[in-house]
């Protein structure tokens, strides 16, 4: 039992408990404002947390960055930039809303960390072009973290559980890891790549039934260059269809993912599957909820 223990403890990240910096997401903000605005108020209200929401933000670049789109020069400067917001704010538990955010913030922060005269060149554009200066976090967590954390304090709180009012049994639920919160760094998320455990945790905790099936660490179908290109938007809808073709037979009740492009994509193709090939993948013909 010790050595099952202490194997599992390899998989977890550390979590900071308080006073958070908030970066929001261009698509969570823009197609499911109520997620983010929930999120703060959980935070803030239920939870009686410090949590910083700045007005002048802007993107992270990282839509354009992983399409190859954007130079990482660019993507340094933009992150700098961020985190100097969060400097002079005066904290150092940086939170972005968005799993594509999440992954650039460790991708570049790691960089500066294993090539310190990237770092200092990240300082010297920044300043010689803003007069502003930064620091680097002390911690990175995604909001699914911070949620995942409290988890239990936030149950205590519930007026529901994830149980069907009308048979008492578990909902049925699919959990949608987004590949930068897991899959490139793995160490940065719970569970890692191999058993990445922070929506899942969740969804147990509060009641509901996690299921597994064979795609379920399929990408959502978003892929950056897949949809950004016209011409290659096929296979971003026949990967999100490959997926919900893998869970039809399990029956879920709803989607959770932590990361909004996914959540759009896997909302947005099933809505074009049943234009194109008039196919749902739920027994009443709606569609499977996701939620983010």
């Amino acid at each position: 039992m010790t050595t099952k223990k202490h194997y599992w403890n390899e998989y977890q990240k550390e979590i900071a408990d308080d006073k958070y910096f908030y970066e929001r997401s261009c698509i969570r903000q823009t197609f499911f404002p109520g997620s983010e605005t929930a999120f703060l108020r959980m935070i803030k209200e239920e939870l009686g947390k410090d949590i910083l929401d700045v007005e002048n933000q802007h993107t992270c670049t990282g839509i354009g960055f992983y399409t190859d789109i954007v130079p990482l020069e660019t993507t340094m400067t933009i992150v700098a930039r961020l985190l100097s917001l969060m400097t002079e704010a005066g904290y150092e538990n940086y939170v972005p809303s968005c799993v594509t955010s999440f992954g650039v913030f460790s991708e570049i922060v790691d960089l500066w960390e294993h090539q310190p005269a990237m770092l200092e060149k990240a300082r010297k554009i920044l300043y010689d072009t803003t007069g502003r200066t930064f620091e680097l976090p002390k911690n990175i967590a995604h909001p699914s973290d911070i949620i995942y954390k409290f988890r239990e304090e936030l149950k205590e709180k519930m007026r529901y559980r994830l149980v069907n009012r009308f048979t008492g049994k578990p909902l049925r639920v699919v959990e949608h890891i987004g590949c930068h919160y897991a899959k490139i760094f793995p160490d940065k998320g719970v569970g890692k790549a191999e058993f990445p455990h922070v929506l899942a945790g969740m969804i147990e905790s509060w009641g509901g039934e996690v299921i597994d099936y064979p795609e379920r660490r399929h990408c959502c179908g978003f892929g950056f260059r897949q949809y950004v290109v016209r011409a290659n938007r096929g296979y971003s809808v026949a990967n999100s269809k490959k997926k919900f073709e893998s869970m039809q037979p399990y029956e879920p009740d709803f989607v959770v993912a932590n990361c909004p492009g996914c959540t759009m994509f896997m909302d947005k193709w099933q809505y074009t599957i049943a234009e194109m090939e008039h196919k749902t993948f739920d027994k009443n013909g709606y569609g499977i909820p996701v939620l983010t």
